[in-house]
């Protein structure tokens, strides 16, 4: 019951998102609620679709279409008479990829699979529909941007969170919110204190032939 309410507010949160992202290229309603729905349910259709879980979560249960289209729509008309705040895409993904890579690592659980499978199979899911959303609006992914804060490694801090507590004996519930809070709590400091991972980068003049 929980996991069913924790992915529909899920579903929601990265609806916005995609609303959000739609709105900034100037769709039409159209393209605002596909934007919506791919942005929502991509990271979970690819889940399912490597774990051979049939029929699709979506498609099993279409609640989660209406409450991915209700909440772009909501959205748009929010916009209208407010303008949305200047980080308000970057929190609402950041909220979504908190909810939506705990319940796919819980989902990956059920499957009986390790717990490294565990961690890319919600990392993935909190990942991957943000990016299909990036692509279809023109956009690097948030997840390859040179000068993007810590994203996907937040996601995997947090579900090691979740995995570890629940090793330790934490129910699975206060687990899962730990989970969740640190995946936020990561991704938003990050986002306001501009952390980041090392990069690497190889000299210029490594892999040249050598003259003549």
């Amino acid at each position: 019951m929980i996991l069913s309410v924790l992915d529909l507010v899920g579903v929601a949160v990265f609806a916005i998102s995609g609303a959000l992202a739609a709105g900034r290229k100037s769709l039409d309603l159209l393209g605002v609620v596909v934007i919506a729905v791919v942005t929502a349910v991509g990271g979970g259709t690819l889940r399912d679709v490597l774990l051979d879980r049939h029929p699709i979560f979506w498609i099993a249960h279409p609640m989660y279409i209406v409450v991915i289209t209700a909440a772009a729509l909501a959205t748009v008309a929010w916009s209208r008479r407010l303008r949305p705040p200047e980080k308000s895409l970057v929190i609402a993904d950041a909220l979504g990829l908190a909810l939506f890579s705990i319940t796919g690592a819980q989902i990956a659980q059920q499957a009986g699979l390790s717990p490294v499978i565990v961690i890319m199979m919600g990392t993935m899911t909190g990942t991957a529909g943000g990016m299909m959303r990036d692509v279809l609006t023109a956009e690097i992914p948030m997840i390859l941007r040179p000068t993007m804060e810590l994203y996907a490694t937040a996601a995997i801090a947090g579900i090691a969170l979740y995995l570890g507590l629940e090793a330790l004996g934490v129910p699975r519930d206060p687990s899962a919110v730990a989970g969740m809070a640190a995946i936020a709590a990561l991704r938003l400091a990050a986002i306001l204190t501009n952390l980041k991972l090392p990069v690497f980068s190889l000299p210029p003049e490594v892999g040249k032939p050598p003259p003549g």
